[in-house]
């Protein structure tokens, strides 16, 4: 703190020596000004009266003249006349200094213009004065003239004054340009010397901070004449040195942290892809080499050309951007080593903690033998279901001619039997129609009739064929539809049926007093349909799984599990997709978003 005191005390007396010379060289100035206005002030404003009187006293004699002139003097106008100018001469005399003998004055007017009015008053004929009369003549003259040669007596001074007044204003700008040289002289000097004493060790350091801004700590530190200067340099070393222990032991972590990272990458089972943020690949786990068949020559291209899918850039660019991939990818078809594999796969951003971000991981799974299973398992569900659906449908039908002709009593044990038979063979029939569907649209079996369909008549026929039902359960089933919305192309049958399927799990899980509503908007280019009713909810862990099939949910299970799984590729199938949105008890919310 002492020796930064040294310091900043040497820059404020180098400054206020500055300032101190630059406020003499005004002050003087001003000082000179003041005297100039002062002394300047009295003279000239005697010599302005002097002329105001001059011009008023020959004004007057003027007026002397033309009464002296007349056939009838006017005495008493005369008279008048003669006290002015009297009071005139005296008013001179009063601002007029004591001057000397040979010079004119207000008070030599005075006496010229006592003589003047004598000869005029001793004249015998005052009218004819001034032409037979020499010496009237000669005093007039001789007033006229003093008065003519005070008037440029007074002019002469002004024109003094001034030139006085503009030489000490050249020799007042003469000074004050002398010290303003003298301190931009000092302020010159002042400045070398601060730039020589501190510019070049400071722009020294400067580069060394640069240097070791760039990671490169082997700097050479300057050497000043000023003590402040070397203690920071002193200073600056120990904290360099500091920074260079630190940096390598942050190597060291650093490069412990990328080994770790790097065992733990390649040690898990999916395949990783690194991708920067301008969408070219810079890292990739064995696990994605052997399922990609790759060899790292493909670091640094971009993903969909490694992968000759150009699709997957825009997917990636949507990712970097923020965005979310609205539908599950379709798997990837890989040909390794003359083998067909199929890959599913996931696009997730990599962000940094203030939030931007620094990339993407494309996460890979192997699935060529669970599609081979699910494939299987498709198939034999499909031949099975259609092999079944013969035999128990005349089964079925033999059953309804048995029942027609056994008769028993309403009440009796057979009648129960022969009604839980009917119930069990209807549940039969019900599986094995929606096994069949279900295989049907899982093989693209199953083709689409779109026609223009209008979605409030939609809502308004599923609310008609589950009227009675909500009825009896004391529910409310409402439509809300909100504006007028488009018509879309769909098949109405097979949105019919996902409407029932949705109804139907309502209504089961929604007790008594309680609400349903079938509710339609618009969302930008897409149309939001919903079922929403306030029943028991579905729980968090089972959400991720309610839409795969023969999954059932929730405390009142029936059926297989395939209804909302039909659900699901029905909506698909139209090129929307499925939602669920529930709160264990407080209820559960269906929706649907087809493309308009």
């Amino acid at each position: 703190m002492k020796l930064a005191m040294k310091l900043r005390t040497r820059l404020f007396l180098s400054i206020s020596a500055l300032m101190t010379i630059a406020l003499l060289g005004l002050l003087l100035g001003l000082v000179s000004v003041m005297q100039m206005a002062g002394s300047q002030e009295m003279p000239t404003r005697n010599n302005f009266v002097t002329l105001d009187l001059g011009l008023k006293l020959r004004q007057a004699l003027g007026d002397q003249l033309i009464i002296m002139l007349s056939e009838n003097p006017d005495s008493a106008a005369f008279a008048a006349s003669k006290q002015h100018y009297f009071e005139l001469l005296e008013e001179g005399i009063a601002q007029e200094p004591e001057q000397s003998g040979g010079e004119y004055g207000f008070r030599k007017a005075k006496a010229d213009y006592e003589r003047f009015i004598q000869a005029y008053e001793t004249s015998p004929a005052p009218s004819n004065a001034f032409g037979s009369h020499g010496n009237l003549t000669e005093k007039f003259n001789a007033l006229r003239n003093g008065l003519f040669a005070e008037h440029k007596r007074a002019l002469d001074n002004i024109n003094d004054t001034e030139r006085q007044a503009r030489e000490q204003a050249l020799l007042i700008a003469g000074l004050l340009g002398l010290v303003g040289l003298a301190v931009l002289i000092v302020g010159f000097v002042t400045a070398q010397a601060i730039a020589r004493r501190f510019g070049e060790p400071i722009e020294a350091l400067v580069k060394a901070a640069d240097n070791i801004g760039q990671g490169n700590y082997d700097v050479t530190l300057p050497i000043s004449s000023a003590v402040e200067l070397n203690q920071l340099t002193r200073r600056f070393g120990i904290m360099a040195q500091a920074l260079r222990e630190h940096q390598a032991t942050n190597v060291d972590e650093l490069l412990a942290g990328q080994q770790r990272l790097q065992a733990v990458l390649d040690s898990i089972d999916d395949g990783l892809l690194m991708i920067d943020r301008q969408g070219h690949l810079e890292h990739l786990n064995p696990v994605a080499q052997r399922q990609l068949g790759w060899e790292s020559d493909r670091l640094g291209l971009g993903l969909g050309t490694a992968l000759e899918r150009p699709e997957l850039d825009e997917q990636l660019q949507l990712v970097l951007r923020g965005g979310t991939l609205e539908r599950a990818p379709e798997d990837l078809s890989i040909e390794v080593d003359g083998e067909s594999r199929l890959l599913t796969y996931s696009l997730t951003p990599v962000s940094h903690t203030q939030g931007h971000i620094l990339g993407a991981v494309m996460v890979l799974h192997d699935v060529t033998e669970q599609r081979a299973f699910e494939r299987v398992r498709s198939e034999f569900v499909l031949r099975a279901s259609h092999e079944l659906r013969t035999p128990v449908t005349g089964m079925h039908m033999a059953f309804g001619l048995f029942r027609e002709r056994v008769h028993f009593a309403p009440d009796s044990r057979e009648a129960d039997l022969l009604d839980t038979v009917n119930e069990e063979m209807q549940r039969l029939m019900q599986l094995i129609n929606d096994l069949l569907n279900f295989s049907r649209y899982q093989n693209g079996l199953q083709k689409l009739t779109l026609a223009p369909c209008s979605i409030e008549a939609l809502l308004e026929r599923a609310q008609s064929r589950f009227a009675t039902s909500a009825e009896e359960k004391e529910i409310s089933l409402l439509v809300e539809v909100q504006g007028p919305l488009p018509r879309l192309q769909a098949d109405q049958s097979q949105l019919d049926r996902v409407l029932d399927n949705l109804l139907d799990n309502a209504l089961r899980h929604t007790g008594s007093g309680g609400r349903i509503r079938l509710q339609a908007r618009r969302h930008g280019d897409r149309v939001i349909i919903s079922v929403e009713d306030n029943g028991e909810g579905i729980a968090y862990g089972q959400q991720g799984r309610i839409f795969e099939p023969f999954v059932q949910v929730g405390r009142k299970k029936g059926g297989a599990g395939l209804g909302l799984a039909l659900c699901k590729e029905i909506v698909q199938l139209h090129g929307g997709r499925m939602g669920v949105y529930s709160r264990p008890g407080q209820g559960t919310q269906f929706y649907m978003a087809l493309t308009v």
